[in-house]
């Protein structure tokens, strides 16, 4: 996984050694737990210090204020699902029947963020620190439709990559959506709406594929 960059994530400086950037990832740790236990307001730099074992100089070394933390913990939380396409992009699943790519992705999807609880609270409690998140995710939604984009492309070449473009972006920002929703519901009714989002997903990729 790629280092955090020291410019684009707000960080006072990029970790240069092993141990410090076991530092950072015990920081952004910390951070995760105390933001799932106690929410936005209850996670600190002093208590994230304090649950870390390290002074609180020591953190500021690494991360300015809270704003820069949670910058970067939710650009390691868009890191980890953009590996996480990449491995659902193998060369098998260029020829794979459509329904089993579908299925597949859209499941891959609402496991990280069933696994993920901290990737919720971040963007939901993190009112105040909006603007700064939602950088981060425009950033990252770009880069995941050029990877989505490319893999359409596999698919059907003789489609143009821009309306490949367009249907990465109806699908990632359509079916994320949907997704998200049905975290917020009783179990009984997640267990039926992934099927509805998964044949949605699977009905637009047909006639944009041109396929059955």
């Amino acid at each position: 996984m790629a280092t955090i960059s020291s410019n684009s994530s707000g960080m006072q400086r990029k970790p240069q050694q092993n141990r410090s950037q076991e530092r950072v990832n015990q920081i952004l740790d910390v951070a995760e737990q105390l933001l799932i236990e106690g929410g936005h307001k209850a996670t600190t730099t002093r208590a994230i210090a304090a649950r870390s074992q390290i002074p609180i100089g020591s953190l500021y070394q690494f991360f300015p204020d809270k704003e820069a933390i949670f910058k970067a913990l939710a650009m390691r939380y868009n890191q980890q699902m953009y590996e996480m396409v990449k491995i659902l992009h193998t060369q098998a699943a260029v020829t794979m029947p459509l329904s089993i790519y579908v299925d597949r992705a859209v499941d891959t999807f609402d496991q990280f963020f069933v696994e993920h609880p901290g990737y919720q609270a971040i963007f939901i409690q993190s009112q105040d620190l909006l603007p700064v998140l939602e950088e981060v995710d425009a950033g990252f939604a770009s880069q995941l439709i050029q990877e989505s984009a490319a893999f359409l492309a596999q698919r059907a070449p003789s489609i143009d990559l821009a309306k490949h473009k367009l249907a990465a972006l109806l699908i990632i920002e359509g079916a994320g959506q949907l997704l998200w929703m049905s975290l917020g519901r009783y179990k009984a009714l997640r267990e039926q709406l992934l099927p509805e989002i998964k044949a949605l997903v699977l009905a637009y990729l047909q006639q944009h594929l041109n396929v059955e």
